[in-house]
């Protein structure tokens, strides 16, 4: 798998690195290097805390990739495959889809969300949507099954119990938590009185400015980037709150970014923003779309007894939207 330097470029195409590799006539290795450009350290050298850490705690990511053609965009400079290529343009019409029914024709839980919103209940609607964002929906024929399940009141104050819920393939939880991060939402939501007056902030605030605020203030300990962007494009599409993502906030080690460094060939969080956002416009599409379609992007493909493939996340349907995924595979030159 290509990694990147420390000048924000592919290791392997770094002509900085290059050199200095090249001036290194016998370079000095305390491990076994991988392909990943990881260091494989002696057991004996490890740490007491590297070898009791939780197994919980370790997430490997493995990008399937096609074999380079010749295909190359500006747009994409990381993507040297016809076929990434191709994949990238359905994963953004499937997510434009899937955005586009949840401010049209929401379904399952999603449709609760909205008719409580329309009937004033704002605390049980937010709620019912960070449930939907944190625990994540099923794929399957029953997506909403392990939010039932876990499914509590806002106004009762009880915690959900989600020792043995089935989790979504994009959940923020992590069964060595417990109940620490939903502990810490409504700890956040009693200093602002009310969810309804954490989610609009100041009357002043533009949609944008409002999106930005939130999801600045979601940074919750284990509430992941990945489920605070879609809990708020979520509140947005489904009318409850003005919210309108301006950017798509990447950074960190979450999937999402992750597969933004591998599209964009780039490791700058500013250049990895600007490149979207070109993206999003050549393929007339809102910036929002790029979250669940580079995420998508970026899962293995489904395999026997191995999960993998595209992720509905509760939409209702499991193709791309054809207009958006026109676009997007025009802007892209295929």
């Amino acid at each position: 798998m290509p990694s990147f330097c420390r000048h924000n470029r592919f290791a392997n195409n770094c002509p900085i690195c290059s050199r200095e590799q090249a001036e290194k006539a016998a370079p000095r290795q305390t491990g076994v290097r991988s392909s990943g450009g990881h260091v494989t350290r002696n057991p004996r050298t490890t740490s007491r805390t590297t070898r009791s850490r939780s197994t919980n705690d370790l997430r490997v990511r493995r990008i399937a990739r096609a074999g380079a053609d010749g295909y190359g965009s500006q747009l994409v400079p990381g993507i040297r495959a016809t076929a990434d290529a191709e994949r990238l343009a359905e994963e953004l019409g499937f997510a434009s889809g899937r955005l586009a029914s949840l401010a049209v024709a929401p379904t399952g839980l999603y449709a609760e969300v909205a008719s409580l919103g329309a009937a004033g209940d704002y605390e049980e609607a937010t709620w019912l949507a960070f449930l939907i964002a944190y625990v994540g929906p099923l794929d399957g024929e029953d997506p909403w099954a392990g939010i039932s399940a876990a499914r509590t009141s806002w106004a009762s104050g009880e915690l959900p119990d989600l020792t043995d819920v089935p989790l979504g393939p994009r959940t923020s939880h992590a069964k060595a938590r417990g109940t620490t991060t939903i502990e810490a939402y409504r700890a956040w939501i009693v200093r602002s009185g009310t969810q309804q007056r954490a989610f609009e902030g100041e009357p002043s605030w533009t949609p944008a400015r409002r999106f930005q605020r939130v999801f600045e203030r979601l940074a919750l300990k284990g509430f992941s980037r990945d489920a605070r962007y879609d809990l708020l494009v979520t509140l947005g599409r489904l009318g409850l709150y003005e919210l309108s993502g301006p950017s798509l906030y990447v950074g960190g080690d979450d999937e999402t970014t992750v597969a933004a460094k591998r599209v964009f060939g780039i490791g700058d969080t500013l250049l990895l923003e600007r490149r979207a956002a070109d993206l999003a416009e050549a393929a007339e599409l809102p910036i929002e779309v790029l979250d669940v379609g580079l995420w998508n992007w970026a899962r293995p493909p489904a395999r026997p007894l191995v999960p993998g493939g595209r992720a509905t996340l509760g939409a209702p349907a499991s193709e791309p939207d054809a207009d958006a995924y026109t676009r997007a595979a025009s802007a892209l030159g295929l």
